[in-house]
């Protein structure tokens, strides 16, 4: 007979069976049940945040039965011999991803998933023959979006089993559902030919087949309306409606990632000023979430080369975000200097005990929103000299905020 004893090992994750006739220890890699996993969850989420939330325990339990589901789907898993660690990775994955997002913040976190999805998308909103602009593409990935988070949100409330009229509502929740359709953007379909593809791609080349053919408005019927009875009927269409309303909306950006396309749009036009088209080339495909061998490819590049590229494209970007365009760049990052340039208040004051009088002389003008001009009468120096302080005074605000970070 042989006699075993089994105990859990915190430090592996494991449990050890002993075999006490042999004196052979060895690992057993034992399945967890669901309230165990998300029991494990909560800790870590609650050592790392300093606190339980509230909706801590539904919200571990919720990513535990998932975790469950994949494992009992996936024939891999189940031969491996592995579940447990399967099921510690794949919960733990899940669990970093939206912690990630509830540092962001409910905008910042926004901000990044529009951002993210919006580039997986780019090269398939549109059919291959259209020649679209950036602003084209642009104006059709909101409209497809706004979509594909309904749907997201439909897909989560059916695969967590929660109401149906559930919304996300703290910022754990919020973060949950957006680390949720960013995993649920990515889901692997399978394709005839033992073929691939993103689900939120085949959704976009889906939305890119129904667009409906352009039509021609006249502006000018859309503002003052129709003077004939054909005129007048032309203005009571649908297309024509469409256009008034997005006349007379507000001209507020509904979306967080407009900042993100504004800044865009003028780093295409400082690099352009700048005569680097192969820079706007290499940046169109960046932000298609294009691979380096695929860039590679559409420029026709060496490696080499495109390391070059890689280190020319730097170089303007970093000179772009501390030149004239340091504001829009710091606000897009929520770091601008009503927001204590991204740092925290005890943080701030710090940071302006360690400049010299002339920077904090430098800052406060700038805070008064002071032109250039102005501030090089003050300080006694040339404009050109006032940028030049100034991306100075940037670079180390960066590096103390992410020293201070770490």
């Amino acid at each position: 007979m042989f006699a075993n004893t089994q105990s859990f090992n915190p430090a592996t994750n494991t449990y050890q069976t002993s075999d006490v006739q042999a004196g052979n220890t060895f690992a057993v890699d034992q399945e967890l049940d669901p309230q165990t996993l998300a029991d494990i969850l909560l800790e870590e989420l609650s050592t790392t945040l300093q606190m339980r939330p509230a909706s801590g325990q539904a919200i571990m339990m919720r990513i535990a039965l998932e975790v469950e589901r994949i494992c009992e789907k996936s024939k891999r898993i189940q031969s491996s011999g592995e579940i447990r660690t399967w099921q510690l990775n794949l919960g733990r994955h899940r669990l970093q991803k939206c912690l990630q997002y509830y540092k962001l913040g409910s905008k910042q976190g926004r901000v990044e998933l529009h951002s993210t999805l919006a580039a997986m998308v780019y090269r398939h909103i549109a059919a291959f023959a259209a020649q679209l602009n950036f602003q084209a593409r642009y104006t059709l990935i909101e409209d497809f979006l706004q979509g594909f988070y309904i749907e997201s949100l439909r897909a989560f409330r059916r695969e967590h089993n929660v109401e149906e009229d559930y919304t996300p509502h703290t910022k754990l929740e919020l973060s949950e559902y957006m680390a949720f359709t960013e995993q649920y953007a990515k889901r692997q379909i399978g394709l005839p030919g033992r073929n691939r593809q993103r689900l939120i791609v085949l959704r976009a080349q889906g939305f890119a087949k129904g667009q409906p053919p352009e039509t021609s408005i006249d502006i000018e019927l859309a503002v003052e309306g129709g003077k004939t009875e054909e005129a007048e009927a032309q203005s009571r269409s649908s297309a024509m409606q469409q256009v008034r309303e997005q006349m007379v909306s507000e001209a507020v950006d509904p979306a967080d990632a407009v900042l993100r396309q504004r800044v865009v749009a003028e780093l295409v036009q400082y690099l352009e000023s700048q005569d680097q088209p192969d820079c706007v080339n290499y940046l169109m495909l960046k932000l298609q979430d294009m691979q380096a061998s695929d860039i590679d490819k559409a420029l026709g590049l060496t490696a080499r080369q495109r390391d070059y590229l890689q280190q020319r494209f730097k170089y303007h970007v970093e000179k772009f975000a501390r030149s004239t365009n340091w504001k829009l760049v710091h606000e897009w990052l929520g770091a601008d200097l009503n927001q204590k340039l991204g740092m925290t208040t005890s943080q701030w004051e710090d940071f302006k005990t360690q400049l010299s009088v002339n920077q904090r002389q430098l800052l406060q003008l700038k805070r008064e929103q002071k032109s250039e001009k102005e501030i090089s009468k003050v300080l006694k120096c040339t404009p050109k000299q006032v940028q030049k302080r100034w991306a100075k005074l940037l670079d180390l605000a960066f590096a103390y905020r992410n020293g201070a970070n770490a």
